[in-house]
């Protein structure tokens, strides 16, 4: 059956680089929040969403970093993709690295979906990354055809 394109946004936090300069936190700190459109879903309603977000710091040693997505319906969260991903080991040198993911989510149905995506270092490290940009979050929702009324 072939796809129906229900809805698509994008939330853009930085366009460029180095045009915010943030320090990363163990509060996980939102950077994207986006809304989608699902009254007109067929069955089989699925998300697909991709997030962005650039770090840069002097580095010695390891530097997880994690961008976790969620999804909100009627005001409930529910985390639906968490990903964890370390800084290269750096020489006491600036590096920029670019973080991204994606993934899919097969939320039930609704009306209206929130999206939501987070980024978070954990507590207690002697080095904090600094987000630089660009950093973005999109979502786009497909289902089957709407069965005509």
């Amino acid at each position: 059956m072939p796809n129906f394109l229900v809805d698509s946004q994008l939330s853009q936090n930085a366009s460029t680089a180095n045009s915010i300069s943030i320090a990363a936190s163990s509060t996980p700190a939102l950077f994207g929040t986006l809304g989608l459109d699902t009254a007109d879903a067929g069955s089989n309603l699925r998300v697909h969403f991709s997030a962005t977000v650039t770090l840069s710091a002097t580095i010695s040693i390891l530097v997880p970093v994690t961008i976790t997505i969620r999804r909100v319906i009627n005001g409930v969260p529910t985390t639906v993709y968490t990903a964890t991903k370390s800084l290269p080991v750096g020489t006491l040198l600036l590096t920029t690295d670019v973080f991204t993911i994606s993934g899919i989510d097969t939320p039930p149905p609704a009306d209206f979906i929130i999206y939501q995506a987070f980024v978070s270092i954990p507590a207690g490290l002697a080095v904090t990354p600094t987000r630089v940009g660009p950093e973005s979050f999109q979502a786009v929702a497909y289902s089957d055809l709407p069965t005509p009324v």
